[in-house]
């Protein structure tokens, strides 16, 4: 079992435990742990191996054995115990938005609701309205919850999520009484995924900041409106909501709406450690005295910290390595002096490379690499050899037209076909400027197959970058079944770059494990995988990613200038 399923059964645990109604300590212990094994760079199975489990933040004597026990035999005694104590279909119902465990146990308790279609027929019916603290107004929510649950498959993705937040961020900024206002939650976090789009501002008049959010257009259907905090549902389906404080406490609200729940703990247990408490509307000094703090940064430096990048913000260290005076200088979006995985009209791109070349320039780029397909992608158009070497020629055209603008090279995106052997020959290989290596077919190959032909690309001395490494999709496809340790010791070994997809539908490598891949000494790059111009703002997505994995300029070879990055290659031989 891998990181993401064995965190599964804890969160599964976590819900199962609260809809019997354990205590919250209890409760929340097993959350804490799932996001840590969930966050953890190294496979839970290699510190299974080695002893090391309660090193995972959470992970104490119980929680490791019970996580042993389930890598070993594939089951476990208390979850199973737990399982067969609740209706199947009743985990479902937490799904649905104003429904948490305690709901969800009262409906099972008192209505017999153990799915979400049974819930639908219950608040119909008029059900609900019955139970004690419900009415009407409650029930009506419900129903709305559900049909917004059958619009939407979950969470959204960011490239989904982040334009939409930006456009009300922009028509947040236009209206009166709002100073500031800016994003929180997992999108400033720029986490792969969102649940809600988390918005805060700065205002010292609350109630008409919130009246006119609520009437923006975007709006579809108010869930919830007070004097401070106003909860939608988009158009789309998206919910959003808005937090408003005064311009005196918004430091420490907007950290706190950035979260993650993990650092704002570890911050409030700092807090406390130092004789304070710590909330969303300021400090608490000993003898009841409020420390309020209207700039960000100055939460931090009152617990006698820098202040952290948002993006590293999911208690991985970082409080620690901030204390310490070692927390990274992460990578940017200015850092990025090159694109190296590109495509244009001669394979599925839809602009010349000409075009293309033009439109990296206009955005800083000092070089490009031009990646068509190889030939037996015959969906992407791929490239015969023929074809390959009379691009070389568009290419010669195009860079005498650019002059000194940009540096225009040819490279390939080349299949690692089925047995791991290349699209093209290492003669034709030889040819290019850079050659990347990618997956795209067979990717439900078994673990050692699917290893056994990365790892014949990348040991393939004319590879230098590996593309989108797992081919996962973030939505709609689960990637290759790869052992990424094994990966990345070769990557490390022949010196092949490992790419972070930017295109916001891959994000691939993950956060989890590029921080791995950096950790290991990989060097990585970050690319935006384009098809036509404006594919090239993608970039932004990328960045994000390599700052939730720590990683700096130096360990992204695109941030470099091109003669550093050409006498890097050179040196793998």
């Amino acid at each position: 079992m891998d990181n993401r399923e064995v965190a599964a059964v804890f969160d599964r645990i976590a819900d199962l435990l609260e809809i019997q109604g354990e205590a919250v300590y209890r409760v929340n212990a097993y959350r804490r742990a799932a996001e840590s094994i969930r966050s953890t760079s190294e496979q839970v199975v290699t510190l299974a191996s080695a002893g090391r489990l309660q090193e995972i933040p959470g992970v104490g004597e119980a929680i490791a054995s019970k996580i042993e026990e389930l890598l070993s035999s594939g089951q476990m005694a208390f979850y199973d115990k737990l399982v067969a104590a609740v209706p199947e279909g009743l985990i479902g119902v937490l799904e649905i938005q104003d429904v948490g465990p305690k709901k969800a146990a009262r409906f099972w308790n008192e209505l017999g609701v153990t799915s979400i279609d049974e819930l639908e027929a219950a608040a119909r019916a008029g059900k609900l309205r019955g139970l004690a603290g419900m009415g009407e107004k409650s029930e009506a929510r419900i129903l709305a919850s559900i049909e917004a649950y059958r619009r939407r498959s979950g969470r959204a993705s960011i490239g989904v999520a982040l334009p939409v937040a930006e456009r009300l961020l922009a028509k947040l900024r236009g209206l009166p009484g709002v100073q500031q206002a800016e994003l929180g939650g997992s999108l400033r976090r720029w986490r792969e995924t969102i649940g809600d789009i988390d918005l805060v501002v700065a205002s010292n008049d609350p109630a008409r900041v919130t009246g006119g959010f609520a009437a923006l257009t975007e709006v579809r259907r108010v869930r919830s409106l007070g004097e401070t905090k106003v909860s939608v549902e988009l158009e789309g389906g998206l919910q959003a909501q808005l937090w408003v404080h005064p311009v005196s406490r918004f430091g420490t609200a907007w950290q706190y709406a950035t979260g993650s729940q993990a650092h704002n703990v570890r911050l409030r247990e700092r807090a406390q450690a130092m004789g304070l408490s710590l909330s969303e509307h300021g400090f608490r000094q000993p003898e009841g005295a409020e420390l309020l703090v209207a700039e960000e940064e100055h939460a931090y430096n009152v617990l006698g910290l820098p202040w952290v990048p948002p993006e590293l913000r999911e208690d991985r260290g970082e409080v620690q390595a901030a204390a310490a005076g070692a927390l990274p200088e992460l990578v940017c979006e200015a850092d990025l002096r090159g694109e190296l995985h590109a495509h244009s009209s001669w394979s599925d791109g839809a602009a010349t490379l000409l075009e293309m070349a033009e439109a990296a320039s206009e955005i800083g780029l000092a070089y490009l690499v031009i990646s068509d397909h190889s030939q037996s992608l015959g969906i992407a158009r791929g490239l015969s050899v023929d074809r390959l070497r009379a691009q070389r020629r568009e290419i010669d055209q195009a860079q005498r037209r650019l002059g000194r603008r940009i540096r225009l090279l040819q490279g390939a995106e080349v299949e690692i076909l089925s047995d791991g052997r290349l699209d093209y020959p290492d003669s034709v290989l030889g040819e290019l400027d850079l050659v990347t290596a990618s997956l795209h077919s067979s990717l439900r190959q078994s673990r050692p197959q699917a290893t056994a032909r990365l790892l014949a690309a990348i040991r393939n001395p004319q590879v230098d970058l590996i593309g989108h490494p797992t081919g996962r999709m973030v939505e709609g496809r689960e990637g290759a079944d790869l052992d990424l340790d094994e990966v990345f010791q070769a990557a490390l070994e022949t010196r092949t770059m490992l790419e972070i997809n930017a295109h916001p539908e891959r994000l691939d490598l993950n956060d989890i494990h590029a921080r791995r891949a950096g950790e290991l000494g990989c060097v990585l790059a970050i690319n935006t995988d384009a098809h036509r111009p404006s594919d090239l703002l993608l970039r932004r997505f990328g960045v994000g990613v390599a700052r939730r994995a720590w990683l700096g300029a130096g360990q992204v070879a695109n941030a470099w200038p091109l003669d550093d990055l050409q006498a890097w290659l050179g040196g793998r031989a």
